[in-house]
């Protein structure tokens, strides 16, 4: 794809050439995946078992740096948890 139709100032730049499965990982990264069959239900089993660790650790741990990067950590595994559903699995048609 020709990038100097769609971007401002790269048309003096050194330009690669993406493999097609780059170019499909990123359309599946920034794609809105809908939710079908359980997916929606599996979500919130995630989130919820999320949820009650960041409880018990928010009870467990004293407030620190660590504890907010253990939070943080946790959030960000409960997201790619679910990103690993939605992107990964063929929606029904």
């Amino acid at each position: 794809m020709a990038l100097s139709g769609h971007y401002i100032g790269v048309e003096d730049v050194k330009i690669y050439d993406p493999s097609e499965q780059t170019l499909a990982q990123n359309i599946k990264a920034f794609k809105y995946h809908p939710p079908h069959g359980d997916q929606a239900k599996r979500y919130s089993l995630i989130r919820d078992a999320a949820a009650h660790l960041a409880d018990l650790l928010i009870h467990l741990c004293p407030g620190s740096r660590e504890l907010s990067l253990a939070l943080t950590n946790l959030e960000q595994s409960t997201m790619w948890a679910n990103a690993s559903i939605a992107r990964n699995e063929a929606s029904v048609e």
